[in-house]
């Protein structure tokens, strides 16, 4: 090879090091939502990432109980999250899980979460917690405690834009957002905590950053979900409470369904509260199959994490 196609060489590659972003996607997920999580990340990391080379790795929590199953097939293609304390990498998107305990910290994930959140500080340029990795790191970096809701929330609610921030540059002023949850973070808690609020629903913030050694940004919401994601998880909650689960039939995601789907809905939920029986999930299920939803979310929450994935290069070039 001669001297000047060596050099063309080293500089190729030099470039290519530099567009290449590596992410650590670390997955809490509920077994039968692992590979969705998984997929709605990587749709959205693919489709912001333009001239960039985006590297998802993905890792699990041996204390997050799993089934066999899963273990066994789901989670095949992941290495354990202890893997990941000797790897180099750009970002980390850390996934929530289903609650199961009243306090974070008795939650089966928080050890990983409590070590996490350190390393992420001096591993990472800037790090995703998602809905309850984000009360998780919101309580370990300022004792603000994540508080229960009168109920889910659960559908698509209008989010404004707060502040002009690299992240947000590019959106639209508000835009509805998919929310799943069943707890909330005080926003005068988060404020006083030293948090500032990229995007806020009526009740409070829905994203929010702190500028730490590591860009933390955190998401109380699904910007990554796909159209049907609350849909199913509606049916999956009145499943479990018709195979007795659960004692509360949830109510139908906020903003997601036609006024003659919801009264059909209503209708159905009084003959399942009446007798609890599988004919009534089903009825559910049959109802909302191939119901179209309108993904009014992608567009702004692309443009969110193609600033986000600008926002990791710009950081690696300059270190």
């Amino acid at each position: 090879m001669s001297l000047y196609a060596s050099k063309a060489a080293a500089r190729a590659a030099d470039i290519g090091a530099r567009n290449r972003i590596v992410i650590a996607f670390v997955n809490n997920m509920p077994d039968a939502a692992i590979k969705s999580a998984e997929r709605q990340f990587r749709g959205l990391l693919n489709a912001a990432a333009g001239d960039l080379d985006v590297v998802l790795k993905g890792y699990y929590c041996t204390s997050v109980p799993r089934s066999d199953i899963a273990r066994s097939t789901f989670l095949q293609p992941y290495q354990e999250v202890n893997e990941l304390w000797d790897s180099q990498i750009d970002g980390l998107i850390v996934t929530g899980a289903e609650p199961r305990a009243e306090n974070i910290t008795d939650e089966p994930v928080w050890p990983l979460l409590d070590r996490l959140i350190d390393w992420a500080e001096d591993h990472t340029i800037s790090t995703i917690w998602s809905c309850m990795a984000a009360h998780a790191a919101v309580f370990k970096l300022s004792g603000v405690a994540r508080k229960p809701l009168t109920s889910k929330l659960s559908g698509l609610f209008q989010c404004s834009k707060t502040i002009e921030h690299c992240l947000t540059d590019g959106t639209p002023e508000s835009w509805f957002v998919p929310q799943s949850r069943f707890n909330g973070l005080p926003e005068d808690e988060l404020a006083a905590g030293g948090f500032e609020p990229l995007t806020r629903l009526e009740a409070g913030y829905d994203s929010f950053i702190k500028q730490r050694k590591s860009l933390f940004v955190f998401f109380q919401g699904h910007p990554e979900y796909d159209p049907e994601s609350l849909l199913l998880e509606y049916i999956r909650d009145v499943k479990r409470f018709c195979e007795g689960q659960s004692e509360i039939y949830p109510e139908p995601p906020v903003g997601y369904f036609d006024r003659e789907t919801l009264q059909q809905l209503e209708d159905l939920r009084a003959q399942a509260s009446q007798q609890r029986e599988p004919e009534s999930f089903f009825a559910v299920s049959r109802l909302l199959k191939g119901h179209q939803i309108n993904n009014v979310w992608r567009s702004p929450s692309t443009i969110i994490f193609q600033n986000w994935l600008k926002y990791l290069a710009r950081e690696k070039a300059r270190m």
